[in-house]
C-alpha cells in the first residue's frame, strides 16, 4: 500500500482488491484479479495495462482473452514469472527474446543484488535449501530460472518428454477410414476439455483437442459437428448420469436431446487413473499443433508442494487439470476394454444435422 500515497487515493475496496487513484487525465483503477474465477470474469474487464504474476502457472487462454482488449486500448502487458518447464511461458519468452518490439529478461540469483552488490540469495542459502530437502530440479527452477529443469511433482512430464524424443509429438493427420472417439471433462463453472482420438490395435492417435469455458453443452456439440469428423463414441465422466434436483434430468439426457449420446466412463481412484494415463501415453501419438494446449496441460499437471512439510501431496486443481482429467478418461476407458467404435456404422460424415430440430433418436 505504500506505493499508493494517501493524497491520490479516491477509494479502496478490500473485498474486490481494488484501489482507485487520481490522475492528470482522470482517475485510474488498480485491481488484483484471480484467474481462477474463469475467463468470463476476465472478459468483463477493460484494462489498459495488465501484469501477469506467475504466468507459467496460468492457463494460456488467459493471455488470449486479454490481448485483444489491450490491443484495442493501446495498452501494455508485463509477464513476471518463474519458469515451469517448457510451457507457454517458455514459448512467450523465446518469442520476446527474438522480437524487436518486446522486452525480455531472465535473471538468476547470481544476477539479483542489493544496493551493496551482494546477492539477495547467496550460494550458502541455496546449499542450505538443498541440504534441507529441496530437489536439484526445484533449485534449478526457483533460483536459476531454468526452463530445462524437470517439472517438480509433474505427473506426466517424464512420459511426455519421452513421447517428444521418440517423435510421437508430431503431425498426426486425420484418417477418414477410422472413427473419431472423443473424451470429455465436463466443467460447470470452469473449463470443459475434449480430446479427439483415433485408435488401432497398436496405437492411439490424438488428432485434436478443444477447450472452452463458460459455455453450455450446445456450444461444444456445435463445435464437434463443424469439424465434420466421422465420430464413433463420446466418453464422459461417470457422473454424467446424475440427475439434477431442479430438472430431474441428467446431463446425459440433455446431451441426448441435442444430438450426442455419451458413454459414461467408469469410476476410478485418482491415483489409479494417473498410473493408467502414464502407461497409456506410451502408445499415443499427439498432433503437435492441434493438441498444443492439451499437450501443454499434460506436461504441467502436477502435485501440490507443501512448504511447511517440504514434500508433495495430491494433484493441484488448476488450468491443467481439466485436460488431464479428459486424458485420464481416455486411459481408463482403454484399460477397461471399452470397445472402440467401428467405421462400418458411419461410412460418411453427417453434415446436414440440425441440433435444434433433432429428435432424441437422431444422434451422431
Amino acid at each position: 500500500m505504500k506505493h499508493f500515497p494517501d493524497p491520490i487515493v479516491v477509494r479502496k475496496n478490500d473485498q474486490e482488491m481494488l484501489i482507485e487513484v487520481k490522475g492528470e487525465k482522470g482517475n485510474s483503477i488498480y485491481q488484483i484479479v484471480g484467474t481462477d474465477k474463469g475467463l468470463d470474469y476476465l472478459r468483463g474487464t477493460n484494462p489498459v495495462g495488465v501484469v501477469f504474476s506467475e504466468y507459467s502457472r496460468m492457463s494460456p487462454l488467459v493471455w488470449d482473452t486479454i490481448r485483444p482488449i489491450l490491443r484495442e486500448n493501446d495498452g501494455f502487458a508485463i509477464f513476471a514469472t518463474t519458469p515451469w518447464g517448457q510451457n507457454h511461458a517458455y514459448d512467450l519468452y523465446r518469442m520476446a527474446k527474438d522480437s524487436d518490439t518486446w522486452y525480455a529478461s531472465l535473471l538468476t540469483v547470481d544476477d539479483t543484488k542489493d544496493e551493496n552488490g551482494r546477492s539477495i540469495v547467496s550460494e550458502d542459502d541455496v546449499e542450505e535449501e538443498r541440504q534441507s530437502g529441496m530437489s536439484d530440479e526445484m533449485i534449478a527452477q526457483e533460483f536459476y530460472s531454468s526452463f530445462q529443469a524437470a517439472l517438480p511433482g509433474a505427473y506426466f512430464s517424464k512420459e511426455m518428454s519421452a513421447a517428444e524424443l521418440e517423435g510421437r509429438i508430431t503431425k498426426v493427420p486425420y484418417d477418414p477410414d477410422l472413427p473419431v472417439d472423443t473424451y470429455w471433462d465436463l466443467g460447470v463453472d470452469d473449463a470443459t476439455s475434449i480430446f479427439f482420438a483415433q485408435s488401432t490395435s497398436h496405437e492411439t492417435r490424438i488428432i485434436d483437442y478443444y477447450e472452452g469455458s463458460g459455455e453450455g453443452l450446445i456450444h461444444y456439440i456445435r463445435y464437434l459437428k463443424d469439424l465434420e469428423y466421422v465420430y464413433g463414441k463420446h466418453f464422459a465422466p461417470h457422473d454424467i448420469n446424475q440427475r439434477e434436483f431442479s430438472t430431474g434430468r441428467s446431463r446425459r439426457d440433455t446431451a441426448l436431446t441435442l444430438g450426442i449420446d455419451f458413454t459414461p466412463g467408469i469410476k476410478v481412484d485418482k491415483s489409479e487413473s494417473i498410473d493408467s494415463a502414464r502407461r497409456f501415453i506410451k502408445r499415443c501419438y499427439f498432433d503437435k499443433e492441434k493438441c498444443y494446449a492439451g499437450i501443454n496441460a499434460l506436461m504441467n499437471y502436477h502435485k501440490a508442494w507443501n512448504d511447511r512439510t517440504r514434500n508433495f501431496s495430491g494433484p493441484v486443481h488448476d488450468w491443467s487439470s481439466h485436460a488431464a482429467d479428459a486424458f485420464m478418461e481416455m486411459a481408463n476407458s482403454f484399460y477397461a476394454l471399452v470397445p472402440m467404435s467401428q467405421t462400418m456404422n458411419h461410412p460418411t460424415a453427417q453434415t446436414d444435422f440440425d441440433i435444434f430440430n433433432a429428435p432424441s433418436g437422431n444422434i451422431f
